[in-house]
């Protein structure tokens, strides 16, 4: 199992709560880091990220879909964030200072994925995602390219997610209407990397899928009509 030394980089507060309603057991986790230039303030239930902490726009945001609960509790959790913020890097200096003889850790991504959301209809509005994961440390920088020209509108990336062993994962969307032959391509840096790595999605133009269906249809009727032919023929014959 690779130890990762979190102080060198940042600092990660994890905390876990198991919950218990009349639908089963769920899991709701707090993650609270920091870096000497960046921080993140996390909650997440199951695995899916309900609330974080916007420290550029110095706010919450809510991450709840809009037909769910949201509960008052989140209200005061961005200035608690920020106090945790400033907690935080001052316990970095002093880690850092105890550890300062640990050798620096690199990781880079073991896995890059690109897919859709749902299945490609042509022309109606879907979602690619590129997941990353295996990495350290956070974060990795994902750019999104359309037939080779960069595309920046309807672009997201969530905030860095700690794995089982320590390594971090993170997901960048772009939503976009498939056009038969288009090339997608999604490109994530990472300071462990000696060059970037670009992942390509490529929508199956429906001309290619319909071509041979149009032409074994065409081929079926024919032998249909042929054989119908024959046998009236051989009736006639007979009489």
């Amino acid at each position: 199992m690779k130890i990762k030394m979190k102080v060198w980089v940042l600092l990660l507060v994890l905390s876990s709560v198991l919950c218990v309603s009349a639908d089963g057991l769920y899991e709701m986790n707090s993650v609270s880091g920091c870096s000497d230039t960046d921080g993140e303030d996390v909650l997440i239930l199951d695995d899916e990220v309900v609330w974080y902490a916007d420290f550029n726009k110095q706010k919450g945001v809510d991450s709840l879909p809009a037909f769910a609960d949201h509960p008052h509790w989140q209200e005061g959790m961005y200035e608690e964030a920020v106090a945790n913020q400033q907690i935080c890097r001052q316990n970095l200096k002093v880690a850092r200072s105890a550890m300062k003889d640990f050798p620096k850790e690199l990781d880079a991504p073991d896995s890059v994925e690109i897919y859709t959301i749902v299945n490609v209809e042509i022309g109606v509005q879907n979602t690619l995602i590129c997941h990353v994961t295996g990495f350290y440390p956070a974060p990795v920088n994902v750019t999104w390219s359309k037939n080779t020209k960069k595309v920046v509108e309807g672009t997201s990336i969530t905030v860095p997610l700690s794995n089982k062993d320590d390594s971090f994962s993170q997901t960048s969307k772009l939503d976009f209407v498939p056009k038969g032959g288009d090339l997608y391509a999604c490109t994530v840096e990472h300071v462990a990397l000696t060059q970037p790595v670009t992942k390509i999605y490529e929508v199956e133009d429906i001309e290619s899928i319909l071509g041979p269906a149009i032409f074994c249809g065409v081929g079926l009727t024919v032998g249909v009509l042929g054989v119908a032919a024959g046998v009236y023929l051989f009736i006639r014959g007979r009489k």
